[in-house]
């Protein structure tokens, strides 16, 4: 069992494929964790979130109808991908059910196809459709006789001599003995990389510079008011008229905070680099509508999902996939600290 050259002289096909199942279980084990970890991937007002990215999807993806159905529950769809990603790649790595683990993970890759990186151009350089070709062989071959509990469950199976009697059931009841295992520590690990990334991260997201503005109210312009006897009272403070977001206050200098576009509904930022002075675009990047934020540390504004950068302060590209820049947005303060997106 497991040996690289059979008594036939050939060599099984799961050595042939055990670098890609490595490669795919390690990194879909390190995606899912990494999602868990990240305090700011299950809060809907981040600008990284899965909320904020199913919202980018609704403008861009194919499935946009299913999937707007999906934003009012974006942290129980977070939680959901997280682990079966991080199930997949346990399942994948220990080789227990490796069959039905890469089904499961074509179905998630093309998920993420339709949804992150559709519109991908050329399609190649969005990874979802790679992945999903990725996952074939292994959906096809199984272990194929490379080191595997599925290999070592098989040969358990054959070299059972029907004396023994219920053998076949006892290798399904290990099976699923061994399912219910690798699920406990899948889950166990999972919940130690949630409670351990929000305990560590849980400062990062306040030090990073990346704040919110609530607001959303459609304010009428403030002017002066005539009191009796012809007397003038001047405003407590003058508002513009158009959409108040928030208090200035709220995006820390050299930082920016996110808000929702009052016009088309999208997650966009305000960007305040030098005092008094604030930008704002649309955060929706042009490349496969996922959701830029801006990186205080190296002054750009990335997208995390195909590296894309733009410039902070005219929203050009910087550097590619995308080749369009971010939609600017005006933003104005007005007279009472407040930030507002005018008529």
């Amino acid at each position: 069992m497991w040996t690289v050259v059979q008594p036939d002289g050939t060599v099984a096909a799961g050595w042939y494929l055990l670098p890609l199942r490595l490669f795919l279980g390690i990194t879909f084990l390190f995606a899912g964790l990494q999602k868990l970890a990240n305090p700011d991937f299950l809060r809907n007002a981040s600008p990284t979130s899965i909320h904020a990215q199913l919202v980018g999807a609704t403008h861009h993806s194919p499935i946009h109808a299913l999937i707007g159905h999906l934003v009012p529950i974006a942290p129980m769809v977070g939680v959901l991908i997280a682990l079966g990603e991080a199930a997949i790649g346990v399942g994948v790595l220990i080789g227990l059910s490796v069959r039905m683990a890469s089904i499961a993970g074509m179905a998630l890759s093309f998920g993420l196809f339709l949804t992150v990186s559709y519109h991908s151009s050329p399609y190649f350089t969005g990874s979802d459709i790679v992945f999903f070709f990725a996952w074939t062989p292994l959906a096809l071959a199984g272990a194929a006789g490379a080191p595997a509990l599925d290999t070592w469950l098989t040969e358990r199976r054959e070299t059972r001599t029907p004396a023994l009697g219920g053998g076949a059931r006892q290798v399904v009841l290990s099976r699923r003995a061994f399912t219910g295992i690798v699920a406990a520590v899948a889950l166990v690990g999972a919940g130690l990389a949630a409670v351990i990334g929000r305990a560590v991260g849980g400062a990062a997201t306040t030090a990073s510079g990346t704040g919110t503005l609530g607001g959303g109210t459609t304010v009428p312009s403030t002017t002066a008011t005539t009191g009796t006897g012809g007397s003038t009272t001047p405003p407590t403070a003058a508002a513009p008229a158009g959409t108040a977001l928030g208090p200035a206050t709220s995006v820390p200098v050299g930082g920016s905070a996110s808000f929702t576009d009052p016009a088309s509904g999208d997650p966009s930022l305000v960007i305040q680099q030098a005092a008094g002075e604030f930008v704002a675009f649309d955060a929706i990047c042009p490349h496969a509508g996922c959701t830029v934020a801006y990186q205080s540390s190296s002054q750009v504004i990335a997208c995390p999902c195909h590296g894309s950068t733009f410039n902070p302060k005219t929203g050009d590209v910087t550097q590619g996939p995308a080749t369009s820049g971010l939609t600017a947005i005006k933003i104005i303060k007005g007279a009472n600290g407040d930030l507002y997106v005018p008529k």
